[in-house]
């Protein structure tokens, strides 16, 4: 196993070997992989740091992005993140960028990566659906009864 991923019963039987290995390793951040749950990553509190940082920065670049006058820059950059917005319209694109800075900014101020990741991850089924037109006609047409609870989508 590389010493990129290890499971969880190596930090529980033999933890100092296997941070000392990870640790020589040049500390990248260390998947610890469950069983029964989910996958956990290790990584030094500077490394942390450092990526709050890198959020927080690029976070003030795309709003300085998006204030500016240049609407064709905006769409440009936007295009080349998340090509699959070539199935919104002009409008939902220029929606969900509005979402994703407010999600950035939030996020940004809670040390919480979940809401831009909630609002990229909507988006997206958004633009799936309509880049299958079947299933789009599926999802448009009218439903019978109430199926109940929607389950939480996993992100």
């Amino acid at each position: 196993m590389s010493v990129g991923e290890v499971p969880f019963s190596d930090i529980q039987n033999k933890g100092k070997a296997t941070l000392s290995q990870w640790q020589r390793s040049g500390a990248r951040p260390l998947r610890v992989t469950r069983r029964d749950d989910e996958d956990l990553v290790l990584m030094t509190a500077a490394r942390a740091d450092q990526e709050r940082e890198v959020l927080a920065a690029a976070t003030a670049m795309v709003d300085a992005l998006l204030h500016s006058d240049d609407g064709v820059l905006v769409r440009k950059v936007v295009a080349a993140a998340f090509p699959w917005v070539s199935y919104l319209s002009g409008e939902e694109v220029a929606d969900f960028v509005d979402e994703l800075i407010n999600a950035l900014r939030a996020g940004s101020s809670l040390d919480n990566p979940a809401p831009p990741a909630r609002t990229i991850e909507t988006w997206r089924h958004t633009a799936e659906v309509y880049a299958d037109p079947e299933l789009a006609r599926i999802l448009s047409m009218p439903s019978e009864g109430d199926f109940g609870a929607v389950p939480v989508p996993e992100l």
